[in-house]
Order: structure tokens, then sequence, then C-alpha cells
């Protein structure tokens, strides 16, 4: 009973909202052929420069979002991008016909305003007005009279109801450019070029990640969204650009979750001459700075853990982290059958060709990463997990590989990048019998890129960071669609 009775109560609303605005054309005073408003200023610059603005003339525009009739004068609130601020008018400021048009305007809309900086008697920052006019008008209602819009998945596929509404949603994507914003200048600083690669890919590689394939009609062809541009960068290193990185979208087809989106933002940076060891140390710069410049402290509160981003962060190992949360020391298993026989113990999903190092990364998916809440640095992967990484001198079915996790998730992914170009193609075939065994994610042959590799790609450090990932840590989102601007949903019937 209740929701036909809103029901009908919206279906009047917009009804009386469309009577306006034919009201108005038809008196010739249609508010969508204004094609310019000139504002002198916005909402921030008066209200934090208060003193320099006290009885100046000044123009803004922007949205009603809440207003007080009382009888010949009106207190009213409009909204920017900078945030709110009030405005006084009065019927003998205006004139009783610009007065008379005012008070029908609706919460919602479009307007802009000329009139003096004042401060009430209460201390709120003012506009007293000279002149009013209606630049857009809106022909539905904010939601719940501005007390917010609350429908999580309205939110996501009406943002742009969410960020007038939602001012905390409004500042998560402002932080988030300028998150964008401190990263590349670090990078800059440290002397990498950004660069542009292809999105569509003859070839999707680079990750373990089942691709979105369309179709190029002249070529004839079918093209892969790219789900890394890890492979193109590589490309660039051989042809002498030491420094590279690129921050940009990258497409998976797997499962939405709230760490999950179809396409997602990633970071990924080459550096000559170095290897994992350098970018673990790099990255704990760059994460501890951004951090400090955006927000202005290392510590960070998400969702109720306190976490902190200054180094030096903790380091181990696969095999040691296994051990210490599992109880189990996979150096002292020394064959796949050994291996299966624990994994079983341990209730892992083991399959009867599965190798020693698969079920050690097994093991630690199970058991290790739920306790990683500070940044760590989990070292030496296996080799049946890291196709295009270095092996460990030391130990070959291991490689020089590392991912930094906290708040028990994945935020970094990075490499003594493989640079051999025979041990690389044999690691491509391994992975195309995997993928010809019904793995959807194994890599492809590419072998462009083993032919890059043989003109000599110099020893390397390859560095990848989930960008939303770590926008959720530093916005204290809970998840990726609260710092995705428009998320990936399924259509309503």
């Amino acid at each position: 009973m209740n929701e036909n009775i809103e029901q009908q109560d919206l279906n009047e609303i917009l009804k009386i909202r469309r009577q306006k605005l034919s009201e108005l054309q038809q008196a010739g005073k249609d508010p969508f052929v204004n094609v310019k408003y000139e504002r002198t200023n916005t909402s921030g610059e008066i209200v934090n420069d208060f003193e320099n603005f006290e009885g100046k003339l000044v123009s803004l525009a922007g949205r009603i979002i809440a207003r007080r009739m009382m009888g010949k004068a009106s207190f009213c609130n409009i909204l920017d991008q900078d945030g709110k601020i009030q405005f006084y008018i009065k019927i003998d400021d205006v004139g009783e016909e610009k007065y008379e048009e005012y008070k029908k305007y609706d919460i919602g809309d479009i307007v802009g305003i000329k009139g003096e900086v004042f401060k009430t008697h209460t201390g709120e920052i003012s506009i007293k007005v000279k002149d009013v006019i209606l630049l857009a008008k809106s022909l539905q209602p904010l939601p719940e009279k501005w007390h917010g819009l609350k429908d999580t998945d309205l939110r996501y596929r009406q943002r742009y109801v969410d960020l007038i509404v939602n001012t905390d949603v409004r500042d998560t994507f402002i932080k988030r450019s300028k998150i964008l914003k401190a990263i590349r200048s670090f990078l800059d600083s440290k002397g990498f070029l950004e660069v542009e690669t292809p999105i569509l890919n003859v070839i999707p590689g680079g990750a373990a990640a089942r691709p979105f394939v369309t179709h190029h009609n002249t070529l004839d062809i079918d093209l892969f969204l790219r789900i890394s541009p890890e492979l193109y960068l590589k490309r660039l290193i051989v042809g002498g650009l030491e420094k590279v990185y690129e921050m940009g979208r990258v497409f998976r087809n797997e499962g939405i979750s709230i760490k999950h989106n179809p396409e997602f933002s990633i970071m990924e940076l080459y550096e000559a001459y170095t290897d994992y060891h350098g970018m673990m140390n790099l990255t704990e710069e760059l994460m501890s700075t951004v951090a400090q410049e955006t927000l202005g402290t290392t510590k960070i509160d998400y969702q109720g853990q306190e976490v902190e981003l200054a180094a030096p962060w903790t380091r181990i190992t696969m095999i040691d982290a296994v051990k210490k949360y599992a109880g189990v020391d996979f150096n002292e298993i020394k064959t796949d059958e050994e291996a299966r026989k624990k994994g079983k113990e341990l209730k892992l999903q083991v399959k009867d060709a599965s190798t020693w190092g698969e079920i050690l990364n097994l093991a630690f998916e199970e058991h290790v990463e739920k306790n990683l809440i500070q940044p760590t640095f989990i070292m030496d992967y296996p080799i049946e997990v890291s196709p295009l990484t270095k092996k460990k001198p030391s130990d070959p079915r291991l490689t020089e590989r590392f991912e930094l996790f906290m708040t028990a998730r994945e935020m970094a992914n990075a490499y003594s990048e493989l640079n051999d170009p025979i041990d690389q193609k044999e690691r491509f075939l391994k992975q195309v019998e995997a993928r010809d065994a019904g793995d959807e994610e194994a890599n492809m042959m590419d072998d462009d890129f083993v032919n890059a590799l043989e003109y000599a790609m110099p020893p390397t450090g390859g560095l990848g960071i989930g960008l939303d990932r770590f926008i959720m840590l530093l916005t204290d989102s809970y998840s990726i669609r609260d710092v995705l601007l428009f998320p990936t949903m399924k259509p309503r019937e």
C-alpha cells in the first residue's frame, strides 16, 4: 500500500515538474537554451577565503539542494564541485517578477546567481542575491529529499545521482584522482617514462586470466581486450627505453565480487638493470609516499584495521610463510607424490597431476593469505605459477617473484623478469599444453615476444599494482565498486 502511495506521489511530482518546464518554454524562458554562464568563483574559493571576498560581487552556479521560503525572502543552498554555499534572496533585491520565477524552482534545478558575499548573524558565509537565473530544469526529484541515496545497487547504476546526494562519494573520487596524480608524480621524479600500449591484442598475454574476445571486420581476425600490458612494456625495454610505466584499464572475463570487476585499472612498470629486490624497495617508497602526500599520514585505517605503510615491510618466502601458518615445511617435501599427499592432509583441492609447486601455492592461498594484514612481501613463487619470471639460481623450482599482501588481499605483483628467450619459449609451450588440456587462463604462445627477447633484454625488474585496490585502501572503501565511477552491472530487465 505504501509503495503504491509513494509511486503515486512520484508520478505527481514528475507531472508537475514537466508542467513547469512547459510553462517556461511557452513563456519564451526555456532554461535549456542557455549555452553558457560566466562564473567568477566557486563555493570553495569563497568559503576558504571569506576575508578577501566579503562585500564583493561574485557570480556562482550550482544545483539547488535545499531552501527555506519565508514570504518575501528565502534562504537556499546550492552545490557545486567544491561543496555547498548558502544564498539569500529578497523580493526587494531582485524584483517581483524574478522572485515569482524563483519561487517555482525545484530542488535539483541548476541555477546561476550573482550577488554580494556576506556573513549571516549566525555566522554562515552567504551570498546576497542581486540576480538569479535557471540554467537547467531537473525533471526528476532527488532521492529521499536530500537524505542520501542508500540503495547500493541503485547507487552504482545511477552514479550521477549518487555523486549529487552523497558527499563522501564525491570525496572518494576526488581523492582517487589525487592518488593517481601522486603516483605519476612519484614515477616521473624517478625518471620513468609514461607510455601507452595496445588495448586490442592479437594474443592476450602477461597474466593468467580469461580474456574478452572481439572481432575486427576489415582484418577478419579475432582480437582480445588486453589482460595486461606486460609483454608490450618489456618489448620497450628491449628497444632501449630503460624505465617505462603505464596506467590504464585491463579486462578479464572473470567473476564479479567486492574485489573484482571485469575491467579495472592497473599500473605496470619495468626498469632495466634491477631485480625483484629493487622492485620491493620501489614499492615501499611509492605507496608510503603517495599515502603521505594524499592523506598526510602513512597510518591507514581500513575497515577497522590499522595498516602502517611506512617502511620497512615484512619480507618472507612463500615456503616460510606456509611453514609459519600451516605448519608444513615444503623444503622437506621432495617429490610431487609427497606434495599431493600433504596437500590432501591440508584439505586442498589436489588433482592427480598436481605438482609440488602448485600444491605449495594452494597451501599459501588457503592458509596464509587471510593472515596478512600488515604490508608483507611474499617471495619466491613456484615456477609453475610464474611463467614470465627468472628462476632462483639456488632452487630452480622457485622464481624471483614477490606479491605484496595487506588487509588479506594481493596489492602488487613483481618479478625479476625472465630474459632468456629459449627458456621463455619452453615455458610458453608448457602453458600451451595446459591450455590445450582445458586451462582457459593459461598463456598463449607469443612468438613475437620471444623474437624480441632474442634481440637481448637486459636484466629487468617489473612491477604491477592493482590501482583500484590501492585506492580502496587509501579511501577506506569496502568494495571495488565504491572506487569505480561506473562499475560493471547486469542490466535490469
